[in-house]
């Protein structure tokens, strides 16, 4: 931008981009490199998202419905705007779906999702927010490279993807335009539709922290108050565009068969101890393990972990950059994040300190109650990656206005740099082997089982500890329905704690149950003839045509257990034991 001829300049926006990509494929380097590979800190969610991306091709395909499936938890089936559907993406890449696998998709969207995030914010600072390219790769590349992203990047390409966040402040921005505020209202309902069919609760974020920024703004700038009517009337055309087009998914979110109320209260207990924002992640250059345990609910959530030399480094631009409204702003939003990241109680180093939080009296509202409360911590990440595009490009200013100082303000600006984000360097994300697809799925042998509606029941039954059978059934093309699964829904037990809230799978059933103890324990309880008539009640309520056994350390005491239930000797054919249990589900 700022002294740069439009040659160089292109060039200097296709070497970031290049980066970008280079650090895309850093990241998730183990996994192109071995098709065999899976994310090993998160192989349930893998395969959750690579049954959406068979949803998604299914759509296009078979024009399936795409808010709701009847292809997982029958005869229930599944609402899918309740659940992380991502049809912004997963309908777009259906010949990538369809040509290479669910697989192929699934990696595809997380590695392109963290390029097209860092791109994005680069030509949102550079453009808009900086103006100088530099500080603006240096930003961006943080926005989509942090601790926190590279943490989300352990299979959830929906959080990581947040290519869409730049469009709607660029579009938000341009609200003001007078004589525009038909097109720019329209063009920015556009892009909330695209991110609410990708993440709704990014987008709740987004629109927090914009409304935010813009009231502080508003408040401190008289020029932009004079802009309020144009600004609003926009604003109101992209709230009814939006509304429109989002009325009947969201009624089907919130009121549609599967809708749920809220998460359950041990979820929303997920927060960020007050410890983890000094601390190092374990994807870090400087992390492990060790230096997160106990500071995270689980590997994928790593949302507020900084190291001490980059909250130092936050705090000091923060201080020396208070003059300008935009820097207030955004520390007063980053700390309002901070402050709702810690969840209902305040956390330090694993130890619960009495402390009541600002979340505590906001946790069951309405929509709310359905936030990860350490998520919000995530937002903080595209707070410092601006803060440091402005900082730099703050001291750029300074270092060509006093060019006899120019060589010492750049020695001490990469010191200083590099003491803060050379420890959070992102490194590749640790994968592990999944077991291939069975022959029996991949060659379509269950198909004459579940003529007439019927469907197949895996042993251990899908949830939220055992995902393999969405991998399976993502490989066909979501042609093979399955009993239970991975999924939230409601929890319609009579006698539920928190009836309405969300379960990460179907209720339980006698048999369902039954078969979780096998799968833990490894060994078969007493079964007694109530056992055995529950199992036949339950698998024709799921409308079973077979029961299969895939590899499962525990095969043999699940084998032994459903042929004592049934009565029926399996056949091991395409590397699974057979039931064929239609005799008794007539």
């Amino acid at each position: 931008m700022r002294g740069d001829r439009p040659g160089r300049g292109r060039r200097i926006d296709l070497l970031a981009v290049l980066s970008f990509v280079a650090l895309g494929f850093w990241v998730t380097a183990r996994l192109w490199l071995d098709p065999r590979n899976g994310v090993r800190d998160n192989r349930n969610d893998q395969a959750q998202f690579e049954w959406m991306m068979a949803h998604g091709a299914r759509v296009v395909t078979h024009l399936a419905y795409p808010f709701h499936s009847d292809q997982m938890n029958v005869p229930e089936g599944v609402n899918l705007m309740a659940n992380t559907s991502v049809l912004s993406v997963s309908i777009p890449l259906t010949p990538v779906t369809l040509a290479f696998g669910p697989r192929a998709s699934f990696l595809l969207f997380l590695t392109v999702g963290m390029i097209a995030t860092a791109t994005a914010w680069y030509f949102l600072f550079s453009r808009v927010l900086v103006g100088s390219r530099g500080p603006a790769w240096l930003g961006a590349a943080f926005c989509a490279f942090a601790p926190a992203m590279i943490s989300h990047a352990n299979a959830h390409p929906n959080i990581v993807s947040q290519f869409v966040v730049p469009l709607i402040i660029w579009r938000t921005l341009r609200l003001g335009d007078s004589g525009r505020w038909l097109r720019n209202g329209v063009l920015l309902a556009l892009v909330i539709v695209w991110q609410a069919f990708l993440n709704l609760e990014i987008l709740l974020m987004t629109a927090i922290g914009l409304g935010v920024v813009v009231a502080v703004l508003a408040a401190g700038r008289p020029d932009l108050r004079r802009r309020a009517g144009t600004f609003l009337a926009g604003l109101g055309v992209a709230a009814a565009v939006a509304a429109a087009l989002l009325a009947y998914p969201l009624y089907v979110q919130f009121f549609g068969p599967g809708a749920y109320e809220g998460l359950p209260r041990l979820i929303r207990g997920y927060s960020s101890d007050l410890a983890s924002f000094v601390a190092y992640s374990r994807e870090s250059l400087a992390g492990s393990p060790r230096t997160s345990e106990g500071l995270a609910k689980n590997p994928t959530e790593e949302n507020s972990f900084f190291g001490w030399a980059l909250v130092i480094l936050v705090l000091a631009l923060v201080w020396w950059l208070r003059r300008n409204l935009v820097v207030v702003s955004l520390a007063v939003l980053g700390l309002l994040f901070a402050v709702l990241s810690l969840g209902r109680e305040v956390i330090f180093d694993g130890r619960e300190t009495g402390v009541p939080s600002l979340w505590a009296p906001l946790e069951d509202l309405p929509i709310l109650h359905s936030v990860v409360p350490t998520r919000w911590a995530l937002a903080i990440t595209p707070i410092i990656g601006l803060l440091l595009a402005l900082g730099v490009e703050r001291i750029r200013r300074l270092a060509v206005a006093h060019p006899a100082a120019r060589p010492q303000i750049r020695y001490a600006t990469v010191t200083v740099l590099a003491m803060a984000l050379v420890p959070i360097l992102p490194t590749p994300l640790p994968a592990t082997h999944l077991n291939p697809v069975p022959g029996f799925v991949t060659s379509g042998a269950w198909r004459p089982y579940v003529a007439g509606g019927r469907s197949v029941v895996t042993l251990p039954l899908p949830d939220t500890n055992y995902t393999e059978p969405l991998r399976w059934a993502a490989a066909t093309g979501l042609d093979m329905p399955l009993a239970r699964g991975y999924f939230l829904g409601p929890d319609t037990r009579p006698h539920a704690e928190e009836h309405g809230a969300a379960l990460f799978t179907a209720p339980p059933r006698p048999t369902s149950s039954f078969f979780s103890v096998v799968r833990r324990a490894g060994a078969v309880p007493p079964i007694t003839p109530q056992s055995r008539v529950n199992a036949v009640d339950d698998l024709r309520y799921w409308r079973a045509g077979v029961v299969i056994l895939g590899p499962h350390r525990n095969a043999d005491a699940l084998r032994r257990a459903m042929t004592e239930l049934t009565g029926i000797e399996p056949v091991f054919t395409g590397g699974v034991w057979v039931w064929d249990v239609r005799p008794l589900t007539k």
